[in-house]
């Protein structure tokens, strides 16, 4: 226990640093100092006051908050369905919310405040509310077979509704801004949305934390489970609407980001262990952390441009994984 402890709290201080580093780097850099100088009220160069406070803070701290959430949820799905594999987008949620996205881009009513967001979360929604409707039997229970393969077929087809208005734009402005969406981008990043987030992930957070302990138990089996009294789909239904809400409304402010979800509780889980009181807030730390610093990269790598940061993720994450799939084979060949 005191081993999960002190990785718990090296990962705990390593998210300041990680939000520092991304609020002094940049396209335009801005000294520690007038960042130190900021907090405690001291004068600073009203130009670095405007970036830091209008700018960089928001970004960072949505992009820790988004990492937080993937992860968080990555961990909970893994634990729920008992498959190392599984992500947050596994109901179909990044398509729907692609789709919602593009579909607002495409009838070109992202002139509106908050319309992309928006659009993306009514996708994320309906995505959701199908494969439930699906899902569900006629004794109102979820069947975890139908769960996954209708949120499989069905965000093959929000998929091609979402290439269909890709085409339909052809090489417009709106194709570009929609590629830069399904990549994974903050670059829209406002205060709005990082209390938006952050009330969402407390109340959702708060839940998943409540049924850790009963997260370990169904890890067991349904069997096992129900033995030591808990109801393994009321649970389900309860982790499922969660997680749901946590990611939508993550996707809704950021797009589509890949591999956070999956790779960081799988690594997690092999340093602090299965135990999901742990593993669920080392997750969303170190999510935190992981994007915080690919979107500090995918802004400084090509200064002044900038990368999608689904890219970063991507190039971080897929060979990575690859590499802990090939060493869990080779351990298992040895056994």
């Amino acid at each position: 226990m005191r081993h999960t402890k002190s990785w718990l709290g090296l990962l705990g201080a390593l998210v300041p640093v990680a939000l520092g580093l991304g609020a002094i780097l940049g396209a335009v850099s801005i000294p520690l100092s007038d960042m130190i100088a900021l907090f405690v009220g001291q004068p600073v160069d009203s130009t670095n006051a405007f970036i830091l406070l209008q700018i960089r803070l928001p970004r960072v701290l949505l992009a820790a908050l988004v990492g937080g959430v993937l992860a968080l949820c990555g961990a909970v799905m893994q634990g729920l369905f008992r498959n190392p594999l599984a992500d947050p987008y596994l109901l179909g949620i990044a398509s729907g919310a692609t789709a919602g996205a593009a579909l607002v881009i495409a009838l070109h009513l992202d002139i509106y405040w908050g319309a992309v967001p928006l659009g993306a979360l009514v996708g994320c929604v309906l995505a959701v509310a199908i494969v439930y409707r699906i899902a569900q039997t006629r004794w109102a229970q979820l069947d975890n077979y139908a769960l996954i393969l209708s949120g499989v077929a069905l965000a093959a087809l929000f998929s091609a509704i979402t290439s269909f208005l890709l085409f339909y734009s052809g090489a417009s402005h709106d194709a570009r801004r929609l590629i830069f969406w399904i990549l994974g981008g903050l670059g829209g990043a406002q205060w709005l949305y990082v209390f938006g987030l952050l009330g969402v992930l407390i109340i959702a957070g708060a839940v998943l934390m409540l049924f850790a302990r009963d997260l370990n138990a169904l890890a067991l089996g349904e069997e096992m489970a129900a033995h030591l009294g808990i109801e393994p789909r009321h649970l389900r239904k309860i982790l499922l609407v969660a997680v749901t809400a946590l990611t939508a409304v993550a996707v809704a402010v950021s797009g589509t980001i890949g591999f956070v979800g999956l790779i960081v509780p799988h690594i997690l889980r092999l340093i602090v262990g299965p135990d999901h009181r742990v593993l669920l807030p080392a997750s969303a730390l170190g999510g935190a952390i992981l994007l915080t610093l690919c979107d500090t990269l995918a802004r400084t790598v090509l200064a002044p441009a900038e990368l999608p940061i689904g890219i970063i993720t991507a190039l971080l994450g897929a060979p990575f994984f690859l590499f802990l799939l090939r060493r869990r084979a080779q351990l298992g060949a040895s056994l």
